[in-house]
């Protein structure tokens, strides 16, 4: 199962390692500052982060999940494969809780008709 579990996070084809650039990239920050503000140890993280972007390795959920903490993006956004999809889990995700509800309520009414 370990061995499964590594040829699942090793990749070439995988959206998180684009979303997580040109997120990077349209906060300003550098590789060595994501990973620092991300609480990532520094001594191992900006290689990491390089082969994320680069495609080469798919960081772990918890990993994701912090890195979108500090991106202020949802962590489904880094996942999405079609661009609509992840435009709408971004703007989604800058929503208050009624307007979630809102959008929600039409998506359900749509679904239904």
């Amino acid at each position: 199962m370990q061995l499964a579990n590594l040829a699942s996070r090793l990749t070439t084809n995988h959206p998180i390692g684009k979303r997580l650039k040109q997120a990077r990239l349209a906060a300003g920050w550098s590789q060595a500052q994501l990973v620092i503000l991300a609480g990532i140890d520094p001594s191992v993280a900006s290689a990491r982060i390089n082969q994320y972007e680069r495609q080469r390795h798919q960081p772990a959920f918890e990993v994701v999940r912090r890195l979108a903490r500090v991106l202020k993006k949802p962590a489904p956004y880094f996942y999405a494969t079609d661009e609509a999809l992840a435009e709408l889990i971004e703007l989604y995700g800058r929503l208050n809780a009624s307007d979630r509800a809102a959008v929600l309520a039409v998506a359900r009414k749509r679904d239904t008709e």
